[in-house]
């Protein structure tokens, strides 16, 4: 079998991820839904200003077709030392996320996730195709195809505004 292409991929919606259990997600599961794509952290000083503000907006608009899927993330000083299934108990209790947290990846380097490839490649930011920090947001609209990145300071409430208009939502 010879080596796949890096990121052959159109849509988010092509990709298996695994849940913070470790059991495969087919993203195909979101056809239909916009996502907000983050990769979080508890130890980050961006966590108590992202955390409540993720659950605010995903309880606005979870009902209108917004899905938030929370990847951690230990690549920035080490500010996920926990394990996929202590980063939910904590987002879930601490912060009262009900959206899904998945399984601990990579979003740098040779060993990134590959949905984190294909995210990058479809929209570069401030730092090219690396993510700068923790709280890093991808914007994907209903097919899948990524329509914006935003950097770790930007509010989650500051994107209610495109969140609504691929929502197709006032």
């Amino acid at each position: 079998m010879g080596a796949a292409p890096s990121v052959p991929e159109n849509s988010i919606h092509e990709f298996t991820v695994k849940d913070s259990k470790g059991k495969d997600v087919d993203l195909s599961i979101y056809k239909g839904k916009v996502l907000l794509v983050v990769n979080v952290a508890s130890k980050c000083g961006f966590t108590n200003s992202n955390y409540p503000k993720l659950a605010e907006l995903y309880g606005k608009y979870k009902d209108k077709g917004l899905e938030i899927l929370a990847f951690p993330c230990n690549q920035f000083l080490n500010q996920e030392p926990e394990s996929s299934e202590k980063v939910e108990e904590f987002a879930c209790t601490k912060f009262n996320a009900e959206y899904p947290i998945f399984q601990k990846i990579r979003v740098n380097g040779p060993k990134a996730a590959p949905v984190y490839k294909f995210l990058k490649a479809k929209k570069g930011g401030f730092c090219g195709s690396r993510i700068k920090w923790n709280f890093t947001k991808f914007l994907v609209d209903k097919e899948g195809r990524v329509i914006g990145r935003y950097g770790p300071t930007t509010s989650p409430l500051s994107i209610e505004g495109d969140i609504q208009k691929a929502l197709n939502v006032q």
